[in-house]
């Protein structure tokens, strides 16, 4: 672990603009983050997959759910975390729409509360399997990014909270979705085992913050463990629980299936040997690459599943 004293925050930089009473439009979608919405909606569409059912005569149900993984949750942890973060953001990215002054006032707040709001009015017209999950995942977001237990100020379970919101449970509405039931054990293994992973995906993010996460008393796995053995730990993190998918599938009848898994877990190996040469400067690099193949892996899985679950 490293030794490396934390440095006194900083005194929180004035705005980049001068403030507004209301905040910009486009400074609001700034603050959703749409970029980071396509992995829990992916993950939706693999549990969708996974769940065996046709999609005929139900893509309104469907498209629902894809909004509210998407739009909707994550929109909301992101809103969230910005909101508790403005004093980190005002050192490590000023330009991000509250420290900046372009979401004045409290409205970065009112915009998480209303936004949870939302989110669950469009679960509970999914079924109560759906409703649970957004519930459960609405919570883990305040709690990642609010105090008291603020989970991000420690990147285990930081981290873990955010591979379940991202991958596992998104998995499990979009089979919820399908079945209006309980989702058959095998999706469930199998969307945990991903979200284990991206536990691993996580720590690639805490990289470009070092700095400002140092300052404000933010244990993220890089600055706890040092650069090069938080990349290590991560690179595990994300390939382990993709060679137990892979012999889960071959357990499963599904051969061909767990191949593709490994080709692809076998391609992460070779990128992940020039991430290792330089985490700090290639993180960012291999969030981009390697995370590619490693959803790619997770599709092949909810095909898998999708030719054998009864």
């Amino acid at each position: 672990m490293t030794t490396e004293p934390l440095i006194k925050p900083l005194i929180e930089p004035l705005p980049l603009v001068k403030p507004s009473a209301l905040p910009e439009p486009r400074a609001l979608l700034e603050l959703l983050k749409p970029i980071t919405w396509f992995a829990p909606m992916w993950a939706f569409g693999c549990g969708v997959v996974s769940s065996g059912g046709a999609v005929q005569g139900r893509w309104p149900v469907v498209l629902a759910g894809i909004l509210l993984a998407g739009p909707l949750v994550c929109a909301t942890s992101q809103a969230v975390n910005d909101w508790y973060d403005r004093h980190v953001d005002a050192i490590n990215e000023p330009q991000r729409p509250i420290p900046s002054g372009r979401i004045p006032g409290r409205w970065g707040l009112a915009v998480a509360i209303c936004w949870s709001l939302l989110s669950l009015a469009v679960a509970s017209l999914l079924g109560p399997w759906v409703l649970g999950a957004a519930l459960f995942g609405l919570t883990l977001a305040w709690i990642y990014s609010a105090p008291p237990l603020r989970l991000k100020r420690n990147g285990w379970w930081g981290n873990a909270a955010c591979g379940l919101c991202y991958e596992g449970l998104p998995w499990f509405t979009g089979a919820a979705v399908m079945t209006a039931s309980l989702p058959d054990g095998r999706i469930v293994l199998i969307a945990a085992l991903y979200s284990l992973g991206a536990h691993g995906i996580m720590t690639l993010n805490d990289f470009k913050a070092m700095e400002g996460d140092r300052r404000t008393g933010i244990r993220s796995l890089p600055v706890q463990l040092g650069a090069d053995r938080a990349a290590r730990l991560a690179c595990l993190v994300m390939a382990l629980p993709q060679g137990i998918v892979a012999a889960a599938l071959i357990a499963w009848g599904h051969p061909w299936h767990a191949g593709v898994v490994a080709a692809l877990l076998a391609g992460q190996g070779l990128l992940m040997r020039r991430f290792l040469a330089d985490p700090h400067g290639r993180a960012a690099w291999y969030n981009g690459t390697g995370t590619l193949l490693y959803v790619l892996g997770m599709l092949a899985a909810a095909f898998a599943l999708r030719g054998g679950v009864a």
